[in-house]
This record gives C-alpha cells, structure tokens and sequence, in this order.
C-alpha cells in the first residue's frame, strides 16, 4: 500500500497548529487504511486534503511544520480561500456535454478502472466497437475486488473517458455508447 504523500490545507483563517496537525494526523490514518487515493475535509472556511502518491512542495520553500513540528510525509500548504462574493470559486474539469444521442455509462464506485482483464491483454471494447446490452466494458478494481461493469446499453461505443489504471470517482462518466436505433 503506498504511504500517503501530500496533505493541503487551505484556510482564509490562522487556525490552531495543534488542531490542524490532529486532523492531518487522523485524515493520514484513514486514508493510509483505505482504498481511497485521497481525502477532502472541510471545516467552515478550512479545507484539508490529504492524497496518496503526490509529489509534496513546501510553500516559500519552507519544509511543513505544525507547532514547530515537522509534519512526516505529508506537507502542509496554507492558502487564503478568496473572500465570499468575490468572483467563481474553483473551477473543476467537467467532460464536454455529450451530444443529445449519446448515453452515458457512469462508475458505479469509487476504484481503479481497467480496460482490460489483466495487464497486457486486450481491452473489453474499443472506441468504435459495437456493444451488447449486459456486455462487459472494463472493471473497477475497489477494496481489492474486481466489479465487471457492463453496458447497460446495445450500440457502438463512442468515446472512453477514462484512463486504463487510474483513480475514478463515483458518478463519474467512463463511456459514451450511441444506441442503436
């Protein structure tokens, strides 16, 4: 299990080192035992986000210390969130709109998606082939389970919106398929 590496914390506040480094602490521990890539907690106006496998930068070049304590892996970034009213929020990726004859098959869960079976064999499907209703379409690894997810849909697979042994959300759109008509 890979140990987690980047942990954030945005606060338009100063809040209590000792606190802050509590709940880094505890949000390290849940997510070191967990299947989850990371974690996002907020508090009023602070956010901690703890993730595994990031590359850390210390903010102004300083290492992370709460409390004149060094914080291990994890690396704490304060940032003031802009004031209320001020303009957008941040801005997050969403995929383009499909046209109106696309349907979208979602992740059911949180995992890993894979296109494939095993590493090196062929993918379930391919942009452009033509799928069964009840076919399978890839597999989301979580909790060390393989889920076989499949086409809810009969036609042609259109567009794959996921990336082969990368983190998907759930919700999050993995294929678009044009039904047949």
């Amino acid at each position: 299990m890979k140990k987690p590496k980047a942990a954030t914390k945005k606060s338009g506040t100063a809040g209590s080192g000792d606190r802050d480094l509590a709940v880094l602490r505890e949000l390290l521990s849940m997510l070191d035992g967990s299947g989850a890539a990371a974690i996002k907690l907020q508090r009023g106006t602070t956010t901690y986000e703890v993730s595994k496998g990031g590359q850390a930068v210390p903010v102004h070049g300083h290492p992370a210390t709460l409390g004149g304590q060094a914080v291990g892996d994890a690396a704490l970034f304060p940032t003031a969130l802009p004031p209320a009213g001020s303009g957008p929020g941040p801005v997050t990726a969403v995929p383009p709109a499909p046209p109106s004859n696309l349907l979208e098959i979602k992740s059911p869960m949180v995992g890993t998606f894979y296109r494939a079976p095993e590493p090196g064999a062929e993918p379930y499907v391919k942009v452009g082939n033509r799928v069964s209703a009840g076919q399978t379409l890839c597999i989301i690894e979580a909790m060390k389970i393989m889920n076989e997810i499949e086409s809810e849909v009969t036609g042609t697979v259109r567009e794959i919106l996921a990336d082969d042994a990368q983190p998907v959300e759930f919700g999050q759109v993995l294929f678009r398929v044009e039904p047949n008509v």
